[in-house]
């Protein structure tokens, strides 16, 4: 009889392909590394195949492993769904989650969907933040869970759960991206993709100003909808209508956009727990072909 896989090893196989790093991996599970070594020597031994190539000081999926990926998280998003089901199916109360608005769109509705179905006695609250302040929230107790932009600075104690293309747009039906300078749509002076927009056209040369400044998504897409500004947005907040542009028109490649779950560590309630799985779950189902539409 062929040998099962051992979904703890998958789940910990998974953690290490999206923080990049055994060590990461290993507070992503809680577990050593070195247990995090042994499952991945076992689950190698298992499917009888390398997993894992060194590549200078870091670890790469090898090919085997790539295809194993997509196994895994399959298992792991099945796994958790069958135990949400069943466990904690009475638990009550209030659990609060912060969300900054442009992710709110595209994640909540089906997180809320399935949040509701399996804890319909729980009372989400939900908060609409940048990710600063869902990061000041967290560390003072005032929220249980936060999806926020995954930073060197915020993803400390973030578990990294997508990692999207961030982009520049313009509106598809204007030219405001063959203006000099540039006019861009932004978040506020501290938003960190603002700091990487004027950065890159800075290296490359580009003239800009900033013409719309605001902290929320809604108000800068109508900017760029309305073929007044170009702006950056992660590949989830796009909209029909819209441009994307890239090297042919003069823009300059941008970093990818990773998206973390920051959690209230004083105290971690059951129902942060079950909220935190219908999160990674839902965040895992919304395939690229979702996120573009």
């Amino acid at each position: 009889m062929t040998a099962m896989l051992d979904p703890d090893q998958l789940r910990t196989f998974v953690a290490i392909a999206e923080t990049g790093s055994f060590t990461k991996a290993a507070e992503v599970v809680h577990k050593t590394q070195s247990a995090v070594s042994m499952q991945m020597k076992r689950l190698e031994e298992r499917v009888d195949r390398p997993i894992f190539v060194r590549d200078g000081r870091a670890s790469r999926l090898t090919e085997d492993g790539e295809r194993l990926l997509d196994y895994a998280r399959r298992i792991v998003k099945l796994n958790m769904e069958a135990v949400s089901s069943f466990a904690d199916a009475e638990l009550s109360g209030r659990v609060c989650l912060g969300v900054p608005d442009d992710y709110a769109d595209r994640y909540l509705p089906d997180i809320m969907a399935r949040f509701s179905r399996t804890h319909p006695s729980v009372e989400l609250t939900v908060i609409c933040e940048p990710t600063a302040e869902l990061v000041q929230y967290i560390a003072s107790g005032t929220i249980d869970l936060a999806i926020i932009t995954a930073t060197e600075i915020t993803s400390r104690n973030a578990h990294v759960i997508r990692r999207e293309r961030l982009l520049w747009v313009s509106s598809a039906r204007h030219a405001a991206h063959l203006e000099t300078p540039v006019p861009l749509a932004l978040g506020r002076p501290t938003c960190q993709w603002r700091e990487i927009a004027v950065s890159r056209l800075a290296g490359a040369g580009r003239g800009h100003r900033i013409l719309y400044t605001s902290p929320n998504c809604g108000a800068v897409v109508a900017a760029v909808l309305s073929g007044l500004a170009v702006s950056v947005l992660p590949e989830s907040a796009l909209r029909t209508g819209m441009r994307v542009l890239g090297a042919a028109e003069g823009y300059p490649p941008l970093p990818p956009c990773d998206i973390g779950l920051l959690r209230n560590r004083h105290e971690p309630p059951p129902l942060a727990d079950a909220l935190a799985q219908h999160i990674v779950q839902g965040l895992d189902n919304l395939t690229e072909v979702d996120a573009a539409e």
